[in-house]
């Protein structure tokens, strides 16, 4: 447990730090605001044209671990959209945000360390693979759920091939044939805004919760929590260890990764499109906090807490 709260504690510290700096009034309003635009905008399309780029993924895939994973996280998509809309009366963008924090895992704070600690180098090719695929998929199908609700196909085309998400993704995606011929002072530049990304957005997030608070309550946060650290993984352990024949440690991982609290994005997309912002910034807040718990028990349930 308290290996659990060493690896969630800079989550919180960064989270309290923007609180803090907003209810002394030490930052404006608009900083947080400005602070999740840069990490919108330039910090993350840097970070996943990184990712992309360098990332070692097999020619081989691995199929049965990536259908365990992705089922999981489309049920529990799907669920959370059903149950903000119908019970909660949530629409449009702030529908979408409802999906994407319960399943969206924080990979960065809490799934890198908790995973590589539970099952060292041998749980590096498996965490490698989901991370270089996971926040491109994710960040994907929320503009498309964003977007085309309202747009016609050639305005859907084209918001999507100027979203600076999609326009990261791209461009990792090209960069990886020519990786070697990239000069190291262009590395140097992507690795200095893309290692922005997560203080930013922490403190961006602080700054909001000192806005919103505890808006939209702790009923749809709790469903949302509920989802991301219960169904979602509880789906990927059933399908990964008696569907889809794979080692123990990359089952692990699946479930591990699944077993996040619910990341950071969901807020950025949130302040993205200023809708679901108070749902976004209290899911991850409780997730996070719940996770303390919840991932100990999974990681005992696999036999490697």
């Amino acid at each position: 447990m308290l290996a659990a709260l060493l690896v969630v504690l800079p989550v919180f510290g960064l989270i309290a730090l923007g609180y803090l700096a907003r209810w002394t009034k030490l930052l404006r309003e608009t900083t947080g605001e400005g602070l999740s635009d840069f990490v919108f905008v330039l910090a993350v399309p840097c970070l996943l044209f990184r990712t992309l780029a360098k990332a070692d993924i097999p020619d081989a895939q691995p199929w049965g671990y990536w259908i365990a994973y992705f089922t999981g996280l489309a049920v529990v998509w799907a669920l959370a959209m059903l149950i903000a809309s119908r019970f909660f009366a949530r629409k449009g963008p702030e529908l979408v945000v409802s999906g994407f924090a319960a399943a969206q895992s924080n990979t960065v704070f809490v799934g890198i360390p908790m995973i590589l600690k539970a099952y060292g180098d041998a749980g590096a090719v498996p965490l490698g693979l989901l991370l270089a695929v996971h926040l491109p998929v994710t960040m994907t199908i929320a503009t498309l759920l964003a977007e085309g609700r309202t747009a016609s196909v050639t305005m859907l085309f084209r918001r999507l091939f100027t979203h600076p998400i999609i326009i990261g993704i791209i461009l990792g995606t090209l960069a990886r044939p020519v990786i070697a011929q990239i000069p190291v002072p262009f590395w140097t530049l992507i690795d200095l805004i893309a290692n922005a990304a997560v203080p930013c957005a922490l403190v961006s997030l602080g700054i909001a919760m000192r806005r919103y608070g505890l808006e939209s309550g702790l009923v749809l946060p709790a469903v949302l929590s509920g989802l991301k650290l219960g169904l979602h993984p509880l789906i990927v352990y059933l399908l990964a260890t008696k569907v889809f024949g794979m080692p123990p440690h990359w089952s692990g991982v699946a479930v591990l990764f699944a077993a996040c609290p619910c990341g950071i994005n969901a807020y950025l997309f949130a302040e993205r499109y200023r809708q679901g912002v108070a749902d976004a910034s209290s899911a991850i807040t409780l997730s996070t906090l719940l996770s303390l718990v919840t991932t100990a028990a999974w990681l005992s349930w696999l036999g490697v807490g």
